[in-house]
């Protein structure tokens, strides 16, 4: 079976440092064996990806960007598995990810926006990255941000 690093180089794909929040938060929490991890805002070339699904973004478009905030929720998932003294090996379950998709009052495909989230973590984890998930069209996200993505991690005691 091929490792969490493995499955990152086979999609040529490298986890970011963690972000500095831009507000009064922390990127991440442990709690016993739970991760918790803050919203992650979508970047393009290192900028907030702005942009409203309905009005300026197609659900293609909106998927590309779910998926870039997984690879940085992976980079942030990283840092706080390394802050207890594991790597993402230890992680058993992705439990849960919470999606926040910028859109009009008429967009209704958010579950399809994620699914740029959801399918990266399940092809990286297997199994362990299938998870619970809640997908919300909202008016705004911070900065004009596309798509905000948190998640729940459970790592091996």
């Amino acid at each position: 079976m091929a490792t969490i690093e493995q499955k990152l180089t086979e999609l040529n794909l490298s986890l970011p440092p963690v972000s500095v929040p831009q507000a009064a938060y922390v990127p991440f929490c442990v709690s016993g064996n739970m991760v918790f991890l803050s919203g992650h805002i979508a970047k393009k070339n290192g900028q907030v990806w702005v942009g409203q699904l309905g009005l300026t973004m197609s659900t293609q478009e909106g998927q590309e960007a779910a998926r870039l905030v997984a690879i940085d929720l992976m980079g942030t998932l990283n840092a706080a598995c390394k802050s207890v003294g594991k790597t993402l090996e230890d992680v058993r379950k992705i439990v849960k990810v919470m999606s926040l998709v910028n859109s009009t009052s008429t967009f209704t495909e958010q579950h399809l926006v994620t699914n740029g989230c959801s399918e990266l973590l399940a092809h990286v984890f297997g199994s362990r990255g299938e998870h619970a998930r809640s997908a919300f069209g909202v008016i705004q996200l911070p900065l004009g941000s596309c798509v905000e993505i948190e998640l729940i991690a459970e790592l091996n005691p």
